[in-house]
């Protein structure tokens, strides 16, 4: 299961890897400390590429809509971090109302929603689904391809409770980024958690913030471990409130590009790496892979105006762009580049899948019309570290490090979700 790295480079990622394993102790003292003021997202997904000379997480999902793609094996660690929140939040819940995204669902979202059901009723709760999609008047029953149905009904509000007709949940879990902002339906359920909360959506999130956070983070873990923050952190800036359509607009994106592209190639001399380095453009109000660009020079930006506009169609006028170091995966499986996406509920990393594109290079975004899932091998065995296994050889150590990185930009999530948290700000 494990990819074979495919890279002359892997020197810095196995010096990495003996780095966190020497520092587990340390590692996971560091965790539960930051978990005693910080409250991590209710559930969670990280990107990750391994360019074989760093590791960083490129993007963080805190809606994931994957579940189905994490192997069965993992579903009991799942259940357990699954009971485990429910327990800090509302100890004395029976029911869980699950918000899923409104329009017409997927098959795949679906399978999704199916898996998340099997984990929160396996918890020990009494799980339907209430949607907020103005369209849904009455009951909506989906089949499954495995024979099983997944019913939507019209969710219900009364003066501060959300809920369905004889259902009364104590916790709400939202499954919709709200990238068109919040829902009146939504607002204002003082009696209620919603989680994650309304600011997690991307009508307020941005991945600069995110970003932001995480630089601060990693410094501190690279502090921590003794090791150069850059090696776990991908480089970014980003444009505000811009349109890529007037020349104003470029001005700003050719003169961030060749800011992170300069000291790009500063780190690439310092490590003696021979890759030419590139930078990616996103919406800084998340894409879902959708709207990105991989560019290796500012020049690019002229003479790909007319693809630089489409490909950022999801920008208004007045939007934002992030402009992340584009970081390259050396990872393969069956002979096809591919990239870990690590999941986790609460503070428990339960599971993973390898994204893969048969069409795509190294440098390309995975996150596209033709990916494929294989689940990670996150079991019994492979979640924790095998002490005195040689880096790079076992299959637990690389997973483990995978983890720890996807834990580090969780604690950055934290850091984000308070910093635009209504009540902490107005306070």
């Amino acid at each position: 299961m494990v990819p074979h790295l495919v890279t002359a480079l892997s020197g810095p990622i196995n010096e990495l890897e003996q780095r966190i394993l020497d520092a587990t102790p340390v590692i996971e003292r560091w965790f539960r400390l930051e978990w005693m003021e910080h409250t991590p997202p209710l559930y969670c997904a990280v990107d990750i590429r391994n360019a074989g000379f760093k590791l960083a997480p490129v993007d963080t999902d805190l809606f994931p809509r994957g579940w189905h793609n994490l192997s069965d094996d993992v579903l009991p660690l799942a259940v357990q971090a699954g009971q485990a929140a429910i327990e800090k939040i509302c100890p004395e819940a029976r029911n869980l109302l699950i918000v899923p995204a409104s329009g017409k669902p997927s098959s795949f979202y679906l399978a999704s929603l199916a898996r998340l059901e099997q984990i929160f009723r396996m918890a020990g709760l009494n799980v339907r689904f209430g949607s907020i999609d103005p369209a849904v008047k009455r009951s909506v029953t989906h089949k499954l391809p495995d024979g099983e149905d997944l019913v939507f009904e019209p969710a219900l509000r009364s003066r501060c409770r959300l809920g369905l007709k004889h259902f009364d949940p104590c916790t709400i879990l939202l499954n919709d980024d709200l990238p068109s902002g919040a829902p009146g339906i939504l607002e204002d359920l003082n009696e209620q958690y919603l989680l994650p909360p309304l600011q997690a959506g991307w009508s307020v999130r941005r991945m600069s913030r995110h970003f932001r956070c995480y630089e601060e983070v990693s410094k501190r873990f690279g502090k921590l471990i003794g090791i150069d923050p850059w090696l776990i952190h991908p480089l970014f800036a980003h444009c505000e409130r811009m349109d890529v359509r007037k020349p104003e607009g470029l001005d700003c994106l050719r003169e961030n590009v060749n800011a992170v592209l300069l000291k790009l190639r500063r780190k690439y001399k310092e490590y003696g790496i021979t890759e030419k380095p590139f930078v990616v453009l996103k919406p800084d109000n998340g894409s879902r892979g959708m709207g990105v660009m991989a560019l290796r020079d500012a020049a690019e930006l002229t003479t790909a105006s007319g693809k630089l506009v489409k490909a950022l169609g999801q920008l208004a006028p007045g939007g934002d762009v992030i402009i992340q170091e584009g970081v390259l995966t050396h990872e393969r499986l069956h002979d096809t580049v591919a990239e870990p996406v690590v999941y986790s509920i609460d503070r428990y990393v339960v599971g993973g899948f390898y994204r893969m594109h048969a069409d795509a290079g190294a440098a390309d975004n995975l996150s596209a019309p033709g990916a494929r899932y294989v689940p990670l091998a996150f079991d019994g065995r492979n979640h924790l570290p095998h002490a005195g296994a040689k880096p790079g050889a076992s299959a637990p150590n690389r997973f483990y490090m995978y983890g720890v990185i996807a834990r580090v930009a969780l604690v950055a999530a934290s850091y984000e979700l308070e910093a635009t948290d209504p009540e902490l700000v107005e306070a």
